[in-house]
């Protein structure tokens, strides 16, 4: 007698399909979403290189000593505001002003004997040679009070223009030397990108270019306004400098990332808002068979405006979502928007 178990079996299989066509699936269940579609397309568009620059006013000036002497008073602070020809830094000068009195007493004592002797030869009890000396020496004199004032001047270091102070390295009774960096202050002027591009691009950058600058938290144009006609022989590159307009989020030190142009390739675009970032993926929605929803992971590359470069996941011709709402589910019924 046969076993009746493959006949079970069977019975078992066709009432366990007849279950599943009858159980609607989720997709269908869900209502269609509103959405607008855009194509994936392929253009040629400018092979984009970065290179990486720093803001920097357009004044800023390092303060140093060129006298040597204590420092008797540093009225200033990290960040204070400064106005032009203020005192900012005063350095002992008990040296420099007793050389000034010195100077100033010789010379009175020389025009007094001038004087003495430019009278005595009018009649005629002197000689002319006398008074030729004692005029040199009045000018000699004269110099060396000149020269005393203006080292006396050099106790006191002033700011060069309305600015802010950047950067500070000495305090007050500390001892300063010629040439010792002391203050730094940058202009309230406006900015500036320092950058160094590549020589191979270098060649095809012109003055007044505009280039795109990217910087934490924003984007702006720079105009490029300096170009180095020599080239860096350690790091191959190109010194420029870029003006940054009025009103953008910048400050000095800034991080910079330059966008340079180079020959054109072809690449694959889609709006930048179709591409939905999922953890460490990137996902986008394509309007599949019966306009239904169909997930795919893709790969970006670097922006271009409103749209990014997709790298692998898209054909061309496909339609994408653009902003997909995030209650989209794959195999949802889309309703395209005109």
């Amino acid at each position: 007698m046969k076993s009746p178990l493959p006949l079970l079996l069977l019975l078992v299989l066709a009432a366990g399909c007849s279950r599943h066509e009858q159980t609607p699936t989720l997709q269908s269940a869900l209502p269609p979403v509103r959405v607008r579609l855009a194509p994936v397309v392929v253009e040629q568009v400018p092979l984009i290189t970065d290179a990486t620059g720093t803001v920097r006013p357009v004044h800023r000036a390092v303060l140093a000593a060129k006298v040597m002497g204590a420092i008797a008073e540093l009225p200033v602070t990290l960040g204070r505001r400064v106005a032009a020809d203020e005192m900012l830094v005063k350095i002992s000068s008990e040296d420099a002003a007793a050389r000034v009195t010195q100077a100033r007493a010789q010379l009175n004592a020389t025009r007094r004997d001038l004087a003495r002797e430019t009278e005595l030869l009018a009649k005629g009890a002197s000689t002319a040679e006398t008074v030729r000396n004692l005029q040199d020496r009045f000018t000699g004199n004269e110099a060396l009070l000149r020269e005393a004032e203006i080292q006396l001047g050099f106790t006191e270091i002033r700011a060069p223009f309305e600015g802010v102070v950047s950067r500070k390295w000495v305090n007050a009774g500390d001892l300063a030397a010629p040439g010792q960096p002391l203050l730094e202050v940058e202009g309230a002027g406006g900015f500036e990108v320092e950058a160094g591009i590549p020589e191979s691009l270098a060649g095809a950058l012109t003055p007044a270019a505009t280039l795109v600058c990217d910087v934490p938290g924003g984007r702006f144009s720079g105009v490029l306004r300096e170009v180095s006609p020599a080239a860096d022989a350690a790091t191959r590159t190109i010194q420029v400098k870029l003006a940054v307009p009025a009103g953008a989020a910048v400050r000095s030190g800034q991080f910079v990332r330059i966008q340079i142009p180079g020959s054109l390739v072809r690449v694959v675009l889609v709006p930048a808002e179709a591409v939905s970032p999922r953890g460490q993926m990137e996902r986008v929605f394509v309007a599949g068979d019966g306009n239904r929803a169909v997930l795919r992971l893709v790969k970006t590359g670097g922006a271009r405006d409103s749209r990014i470069e997709i790298l692998s996941g898209l054909n061309v011709g496909e339609r994408v979502v653009i902003a997909p709402p995030a209650t989209l589910h794959e195999g949802q019924l889309l309703e395209v928007q005109p």
